[in-house]
């Protein structure tokens, strides 16, 4: 399959992977040749990239974190959790949070488990996904690439435990933010967004009330927008006065908010959600946890349609565990001309060729031919 924008669909292809909605249903299937009111319906739920079938790579499946099986579970646990709390006074939040932090913890438990025992770098993109309430999905998601990072930073199991927990509920707070300014398409305002602000406080005061709950993981919610050089909220902290485990969600936060679909922005690619993370190295986040993230994430998600430096365009067909920048690649066109016999390039050993461009526009039939 190869991975291509939703806006170079056309009739008749077919899609490799099914879209879902967030509630687990199939809202496009795999393998049904899509027509021009599914491609506008796409567009219209923001869905920004999909995999497309394709023979010549059709034995290229990307793999995925964690199980479905757990991702539902954790997925309707978050929900259930977060909507429990909402509209209520902060008694009822912690009584309600108290109730629930053992079966987050749980939760958090069974991921901390797959991710270590996953030995592929982590991809989120292969979950085609429109989503109903952003909030849920992303605070699953920042869970995944927080876990994945303190995964490549060594540490324990215990502080993988609490740092997967933080990274859930890091947006609790959000739960106060009247909807209509969340989910609002256009640009917020200065007092919409103030509003928005506010969301670190909301989840500082609920989580330091709930016994069972780490004060850490109270810190993550409180901490994860402050920046190294004191240009973050809600205080301006600088440095090492931001608890390191809120660094480390604060990049995850960032990718993740980058690189999925939203009501108000087209999602990036992996590589370009990559190069916002460098420019803050440094000034906004740590390089040792940008390193970290670099080493466990994909970054040329397989079915990608690469532009190699001299001038081979080809489909990333493996990843290369600790160099997601230098994939193998399927190479699929030389010269200006589709190949009847496609042959690979790997580019940990070839490093003198490069990814100089992607591009989500190229496809190509069953017959070799471009789409």
């Amino acid at each position: 399959m190869i991975l291509a924008s939703t806006k170079s669909l056309k009739p008749g292809q077919c899609l490799g992977k099914p879209v879902y909605t967030e509630k687990g249903f199939v809202l496009v299937s795999e393998g049904v040749p899509i027509t021009k009111h599914m491609i506008n319906r796409l567009l219209e739920l923001g869905i920004t990239y999909v995999y497309v079938e394709d023979e010549r790579t059709k034995d290229i499946k990307a793999p995925k974190p964690i199980s479905d099986e757990l991702r539902k579970q954790a997925k309707e646990m978050i929900e259930s959790s977060f909507k429990n709390i909402q509209n209520k006074d902060t008694l009822s939040q912690t009584f309600v949070l108290e109730k629930t932090s053992k079966d987050l913890m749980k939760l958090v438990r069974s991921i901390v488990k797959e991710i270590k025992a996953n030995k592929e770098l982590i991809t989120l993109l292969s979950d085609v996904i429109t989503y109903d309430n952003y909030i849920f999905s992303h605070s699953l998601n920042v869970t995944l690439y927080t876990l994945a990072i303190g995964k490549k930073l060594n540490l324990s199991e215990k502080d993988l435990e609490v740092l997967g927990l933080g990274a859930i509920l890091h947006d609790v707070g959000k739960m106060s933010i009247p909807t209509k300014i969340l989910m609002k398409p256009g640009k917020l305002t200065n007092e919409e967004f103030d509003i928005v602000k506010a969301h670190t406080d909301s989840g500082f005061e609920i989580l330091r009330n709930v016994m069972t709950i780490p004060l850490i993981a109270s810190h993550c919610a409180y901490q994860h927008h402050e920046r190294l050089d004191g240009s973050g909220y809600p205080r301006g902290i600088k440095g090492e006065d931001i608890h390191y485990f809120a660094k480390i969600i604060a990049v995850a936060d960032v990718f993740d908010a980058v690189t999925s679909n939203r009501v108000y922005r087209n999602a990036m690619l992996p590589h370009e959600g990559l190069e916002i993370l460098y420019s803050g190295v440094g000034k906004l986040f740590e390089s040792g946890i940008i390193e970290a993230f670099r080493r466990a994430v994909v970054i040329y998600p397989l079915g990608l349609t690469v532009i190699l430096n001299d001038g081979r365009k080809g489909v990333v067909s493996k990843q290369n565990p600790e160099l997601s920048e230098r994939p193998v690649v399927r190479i699929i066109e030389e010269s200006g001309q589709v190949l009847r016999e496609t042959y690979e390039v790997d580019l940990n050993k070839d490093l003198h060729l490069i990814i100089s461009e992607c591009d989500t526009t190229f496809a190509v039939d069953q017959n070799g031919e471009k789409s």
